[in-house]
């Protein structure tokens, strides 16, 4: 099978659940967020050290959740497709506030904004966060929230919840490898 199929040189992809849309459609643009989020994601595993198994596994399972997102994203609302998805559920929630919480209990109190920066692996982070705070934006978008007289599609509210966790678990990652480096936080001074 050739990875090119020329169907979509007119601006033009195909959905999950088959629909044809344009690919700057709202939907389009949300798991295109959400794609380079996990690309950003295996750049960062790829800086971690041979003897940081945890964080490695902990990010192969993110990335997996991202995977299993992006195929609710490019599914439309009460589609066939959408229907054979697993749900996103609440669970992947509560263990990205575990992780979170893991980490900062090893991390000073912090009292000041942080520069993104440090060392390479809190940079990677620092950068991961950032990402996932424009998808979390586009897939709020998406949902409809942004047009007020509409509720919130209750099936990406897991979506955009997780996706939330994920930018804080990012920022005390990058403390978290900012620590253990021995550089510290970077701090913002005004």
């Amino acid at each position: 099978m050739k990875i090119y199929t020329q169907t979509g040189d007119r601006g033009k992809t195909s959905l999950l659940s088959g629909e044809r849309v344009a690919k700057d459609h709202a939907r389009i643009q949300a798991y295109g967020d959400l794609d380079e989020l996990n690309a950003v994601i295996g750049l960062l595993a790829a800086a971690l050290d041979s003897g940081d198994e945890n964080t490695r596994s902990r990010l192969e399972g993110i990335q997996s959740d991202l995977m299993h997102m992006g195929a609710w994203l490019a599914a439309t609302p009460d589609s066939a497709a959408r229907a054979r998805l697993a749900p996103i559920t609440e669970a992947q929630c509560r263990a990205l506030e575990a992780a979170i919480d893991e980490l900062e209990a090893q991390l000073p109190e912090l009292k000041s904004f942080v520069l993104p920066a440090g060392h390479p692996r809190a940079a990677w982070s620092h950068l991961a966060r950032t990402v996932c705070r424009r998808t979390e934006r586009a897939i709020v978008h998406l949902s409809g929230s942004v047009d007020r007289t509409r509720p919130v599609q209750e099936d990406l509210g897991f979506v955009i919840a997780y996706i939330n966790r994920l930018s804080d678990y990012f920022f005390v990652l990058a403390r978290h490898f900012n620590h253990q480096s021995g550089a510290g936080d970077r701090l913002w001074r005004p």
